[in-house]
């Protein structure tokens, strides 16, 4: 049997070119793109991080796999206490995640879940992320770029958002969407091992 034979296939659930590009960075490249499409509705009172966690084990059951396949899926949620800030659904809602996270720390969740046959691994990440006090201009000139849109939280870190973010505390790849790290990890763990 050849290498390509005998390595399972990866498929990456998620049509995220943010995760794509920081698996690159680690030299994984997937085999097939197949988005989970699922219902990302948060339960009554459901905490950001339990929330984050389901997400990331729903998508990773609801993307279509052969039984030696591997299936990676990721989810990330932007929570600012026990808020979930999620994908804003317009401008007007980006505008209020920005001024509600002004000049305030939040914590970025990224959870990662990686199926091949009928097990599941898994882990989240926690990462302390603080923006800089906005000001109007500020604000107006961010949403302007249009970098919000399908982002949580209303904006990404490794865009134009970038110089809002003074500090982080944590992982900087998790939250750009991906913490490569627990990823690379957690692919060990279910076998898979990028084609040398």
């Amino acid at each position: 049997m050849t290498q390509a034979q005998t390595c399972p296939r990866l498929i990456l659930g998620s049509a995220s070119p943010r995760r794509r590009a920081l698996l690159a960075q680690i030299g994984i490249v997937p085999d097939h793109i197949r988005p989970a499409d699922i219902d990302e509705t948060p339960g009554k009172a459901e905490l950001p991080r339990p929330y984050c966690i389901r997400m990331a084990h729903e998508k990773v059951l609801a993307v279509q796999a052969g039984e030696d396949d591997a299936v990676l899926a990721a989810d990330t949620t932007v929570a600012l206490g026990r808020r979930i800030l999620g994908k804003p659904a317009n401008e007007a809602e980006a505008e209020a995640f920005l001024r509600a996270l002004s000049g305030r720390r939040h914590s970025v969740i990224t959870a990662v879940a990686v199926r091949r046959g009928p097990r599941v691994w898994q882990r989240d990440v926690l990462t302390k992320v603080r923006m800089k006090r906005l000001e109007d201009g500020e604000i107006a000139a961010y949403l302007a770029t249009g970098d919000w849109r399908g982002k949580a939280g209303g904006y990404g870190i490794q865009g134009p958002a970038g110089a809002l973010i003074p500090w982080i505390s944590g992982s900087y790849a998790a939250v750009v969407g991906l913490p490569l790290a627990e990823t690379a990890t957690l692919l060990r763990a279910a076998g898979w091992r990028a084609a040398s």
